[in-house]
């Protein structure tokens, strides 16, 4: 919606490509199901921080930090955004995306009550109108009274026109090589915004991402190799994004039911990586964390012979990093503890033999590199 009003708008170039990403990513400060919950609200107390968080997130990543103002200002009305200190292009990037973040929460009413949203558009178009001046610039809101007029704008908000619409957007964009730096700062951001789901979980993909590259080292691996294991570590869990909070958090034994949608987050991994090129091995690690050397693993069940080292490794790493960590059923656990756990699971055909005598040879190493001591 955003880049058909900028259109409408005559913008083009890289205007038009920082208001899409940003559109993408304004957002990104949310992690928490309540949070997404109240972003279905029309008016919220609070709404701000999450636009705080997000812009703080992409400050840390040099190729998104020109996007931070426009991620912050996503929730400001028109009659504060206007004079506040900013370029003209960043605020009406802002309010641009602000409206149509809203026209989307009141779509979603129709969407679902209704299944038809031609049915509700017109009332959407009045209550957007309502707000043209004190919420939206009065530019912005009489484009998207002329976008919106056809049943084709709306049409197109169904998900698989939006999925189609991104992947034309993707078709069009110049693939370029970026360093790891670069790509790790990005791949931060993400695995920040898992971790955040939980506080149970706070740093655990950074320590994932620490520890495997940590043993890759150790094995010996290449350069190019250790690098791909930490953004493996950093992404491993970005498929509990579809987890709820409440079940993350559950202090007790996972239900049969429970345990089912559980096992669904490294599958997830697969499903949200597997189209980004340049990231193939990255993602078949990733995804790979909860399989096992006997084959009782998830979720393809695969034997040692059909793991590479690196997916091994990552295995490994996330078994190590969660008992260091506290969880809600029970309490961070000592390396010697730990040692004990990754041993019996080594011994009963689980985790690989190679690896766990790693760890047990750089112990105090190891517990250090994944808690970030």
């Amino acid at each position: 919606m955003a880049a058909e009003c900028g259109k409408q708008m005559g913008w083009q170039g890289k205007r038009m490509d920082d208001l899409f990403q940003a559109a993408i990513l304004h957002d990104c400060g949310v992690s928490q199901t309540r949070i997404h919950k109240r972003l279905a609200q029309f008016e919220w107390e609070q709404e701000g921080d999450h636009c705080i968080i997000g812009a703080s997130l992409l400050k840390t990543c040099p190729s998104l930090e020109s996007l931070a103002p426009i991620v912050l200002h996503h929730h400001t009305h028109w009659s504060t955004l206007k004079d506040i200190d900013l370029p003209d292009e960043v605020k009406l990037d802002a309010n641009c995306i602000y409206m149509a973040d809203r026209v989307d929460v009141l779509s979603l009413k129709f969407m679902i009550d209704q299944s038809n949203l031609l049915l509700g558009r017109e009332e959407i178009r009045r209550k957007i109108a309502e707000k043209r001046g004190e919420w939206f610039c009065t530019e912005l809101v009489d484009v998207f009274m002329q976008v919106s007029q056809s049943e084709a704008f709306w049409l197109s908000l169904e998900n698989e026109q939006v999925t189609g619409y991104v992947s034309v957007w993707l078709a069009e964009t110049p693939v370029r090589e970026i360093e790891f730096d670069e790509l790790r700062s990005i791949v931060r951001i993400f695995s920040y915004i898992v971790d955040a789901k939980s506080s149970f979980t706070k740093d655990h993909s950074d320590g994932v991402a620490r520890l495997a590259r940590y043993l890759g080292e150790l094995l010996h691996l290449p350069v190019s190799s250790c690098e791909m294991l930490e953004l493996a570590g950093l992404l491993h869990d970005i498929g509990k994004l579809r987890q709820p909070d409440e079940l993350l958090d559950k202090p007790g034994k996972l239900t049969p039911v429970e345990y089912s949608n559980i096992q669904r987050h490294s599958f997830d991994t697969y499903v949200i990586l597997k189209n980004i090129k340049g990231l193939e091995k990255i993602t078949k690690w990733a995804a790979l964390h909860h399989e096992r050397a006997d084959g009782s693993g998830y979720p393809y069940h695969l034997h040692n012979g059909s793991l590479a080292l690196e997916a091994r490794i990552v295995a490994v790493a996330d078994v190590f990093q969660a008992l260091a960590q506290k969880r809600p059923y029970r309490d961070s656990l000592q390396p010697d503890q730990i040692m004990e756990i990754l041993k019996e699971m080594m011994n009963d055909g689980k985790l690989d033999h190679e690896v766990v005598t790693c760890v047990e040879k750089n112990l105090q190493e190891c517990w250090k590199s994944a808690l970030g001591v």
